[in-house]
């Protein structure tokens, strides 16, 4: 059996894939790619967040989303917040604590701790 790796997470945007690139580079302190454009870009690597600009999102819930991980989930909020992004809501379910936040695109990605196991 071939192994398997994780190489890019992908999301799409209405808008633009270097701005939305920036926010995630800056909250998770990668490097945002240096041909970024409004139509492509990427931030850090391994995995590789990559951003690419779509004429029609794909409607409902998306069914992916980004689970950050920090031991300070208030700070965390509050940094993502200050970059743009809408706290939706805080979870403390399945013995795990996290808060749930929309991108400046509405895409949703949670902030918790990690598992103490």
């Amino acid at each position: 059996m071939p192994d398997i790796t994780l190489a890019n997470v992908t999301v799409d945007c209405t808008g633009s894939a270097k701005d939305l690139a920036a926010f995630y580079a800056e909250l998770l302190g990668r490097d945002l790619n240096p041909g970024a454009s409004e139509f492509f870009a990427t931030a850090g690597d391994s995995p590789t967040l990559m951003f690419i600009r779509v004429p029609d999102r794909t409607p409902g819930k998306n069914s992916v989303h980004l689970d950050l991980h920090t031991d300070d989930i208030a700070a965390g909020v509050e940094r993502a917040v200050a970059l743009g992004a809408r706290h939706v809501g805080d979870f403390d379910e399945y013995g795990a604590a996290w808060a749930t936040l929309a991108d400046p695109e509405g895409n949703l990605f949670d902030i918790g701790r990690p598992s103490k196991d």
